[in-house]
C-alpha cells in the first residue's frame, strides 16, 4: 500500500484516490460544498489556500494546500506554501 504525502505530514492511500484535481471549477466547488454539508470533508490545508481536491472511493473529499503536480510527485520539493 503506497501512501501519498499531501502536505503537513498528512497522507492518503494511493489505492483510495479516485480523483485529484484543482479546486477552481464550479463542479468541484459544488462537490466540496456537498461534502461539507454531509460531513465528509477533510481539510488538510492548515489554514493555507486550497490548491488541490482529492476525492476518495468512500466519497470523502480531502482539501490540500499542495498542487496536484506536487502530490503526484512531479513537483519540486521547495514548493512555497503561499
Amino acid at each position: 500500500m503506497d501512501m501519498v504525502n499531501i502536505g503537513y505530514s498528512c497522507y492518503v492511500s494511493s489505492d483510495k484516490i479516485v480523483a485529484l484535481t484543482s479546486p477552481d471549477s464550479s463542479p468541484i466547488k459544488r462537490i466540496v460544498q456537498e461534502a461539507k454539508d454531509k460531513g465528509t470533508l477533510i481539510d488538510c490545508t492548515f489554514g493555507k489556500k486550497t490548491k488541490s481536491v482529492i476525492i476518495t472511493v468512500s466519497d470523502h473529499v480531502i482539501l490540500s494546500s499542495r498542487t496536484p503536480v506536487y502530490i503526484l510527485g512531479k513537483g519540486s520539493e521547495d514548493e512555497s506554501d503561499e
